[in-house]
């Protein structure tokens, strides 16, 4: 505790000082902090994921400073409940480093609000509307382009050399039980590299993305009802609104789980998958060309084809980037979303007419 304390007194000032944990993050560590009755969140930012934290919190700072004078524009009241709000250290940077080396930031708490693990058709269209309105207003945003936070993050091309130095590394020896899946995924990398192709042409912009469009990382009022804000902003970066909306779909229009290992539950959800669609192109088709409109449901496959491979890596590799509960688990993942693969490949018309009639409808 008195620790916690160090720490929450280098940005502000209290006696009575509180601090539980909140949430389960994967990557940080998420306190609820308390300051003679003034609640806070506090968070240790895991450096060795994200190696650059000033510019890291820059782009935070650039993009909820943004956000809020867009909210003013629209003449919003609560603005202090539709956007993060970083809190200055006292030595003016809005990090603080202790004697450890860790880096810490603190934001305001947003009171009477909650988020969702699991997803509806209902609950999928305002998600829809919360990414599309967050890459809306984010879309003139002046100055230079945000740093990378992870570079190369969405980016298939580097993906794909990371997996085949794997595959020709074979560190686990398990190279040979995979082949099969290997040589499925050789099929299918040039047509995925299209983004990629697509943007040295000048044909695909990059734009300002979230880069982990999950539902988790909305925040909702306390009845569920309306949206917040959108949260989880550390990897707000340069990238294409195909992979945040592909990167949705991947995990929320999926009838089964990212590591089910009874392949027949794993499909394409096609009411999660319009019902998306409608509330992201609801606030988002304004700004958007027409090239990136026709690819969103590519983005879909993409970035559901990035995840195999991303899984199918660390197996090779011996499991060392993600978290396994059993030894088997990163081919598990590899399998299931191999599976969601096949299901949006097999699907792909109705899934790019659905994007394709939801725009017309758009105006």
């Amino acid at each position: 505790m008195e620790k916690f304390k160090e720490v929450v007194k280098s940005f502000v000032s209290g006696n009575d000082i509180q601090v539980a944990p909140l949430g389960a993050g994967h990557i940080n560590d998420s306190y609820k902090v308390s300051v003679d009755g003034k609640e806070f969140v506090l968070q240790r930012i895991n450096h060795s994921i994200f190696k650059n934290v000033p510019e890291l919190q820059n782009n935070i700072l650039r993009v909820t400073s943004h956000i809020r004078s867009k909210l003013k524009e629209r003449g919003i009241t609560d603005i202090e409940r539709r956007v993060l709000n970083l809190i200055p250290a006292k030595n003016d940077k809005y990090y603080y480093q202790d004697a450890d080396g860790n880096y810490w930031r603190l934001m305001d708490y947003i009171k009477d609000s909650k988020t969702f693990d699991s997803i509806s058709p209902e609950l999928a269209e305002k998600a829809g509307e919360a990414f599309g309105d967050f890459q809306s207003m984010l879309a003139d945003m002046p100055g230079k382009p945000l740093f990378e936070t992870i570079p190369d993050f969405h980016n298939i091309e580097s993906r794909l050399e990371i997996f085949r130095k794997a595959v020709r590394n074979d560190l686990a020896w398990r190279r040979s039980q995979v082949q099969y899946i290997i040589d499925a995924m050789e099929n299918r990398a040039d047509a995925m590299c299209l983004s990629e192709r697509l943007h040295r042409e000048g044909k695909l912009p990059k734009r300002i993305n979230h880069c982990d469009t999950k539902v988790n990382n909305i925040l909702f009022d306390s009845e569920g009802k309306e949206v917040l804000c959108v949260v989880d902003l550390d990897t707000v970066m340069p990238g294409y609104v195909l992979s945040d909306f592909g990167d949705f779909m991947r995990t929320g229009a999926n009838n089964g789980k990212e590591d089910d290992t009874v392949l027949s539950n794993v499909s394409v959800n096609f009411a999660v998958f319009e019902a998306y669609t409608k509330g992201y192109l609801r606030k988002a088709k304004a700004f958007l060309t027409d090239v990136e409109i026709d690819n969103l449901a590519f983005g879909a496959k993409l970035m559901t084809f990035m995840q195999v491979i991303r899984f199918l890596t660390d197996y090779l590799d011996g499991d060392l980037y993600y978290k396994i509960k059993y030894p088997r688990h990163n081919l598990d993942r590899t399998l299931a979303q191999w599976k969601l693969l096949g299901s949006m490949e097999t699907n792909y018309t109705r899934l790019h007419n659905i994007v394709k009639w939801t725009s017309a409808k758009i105006y």
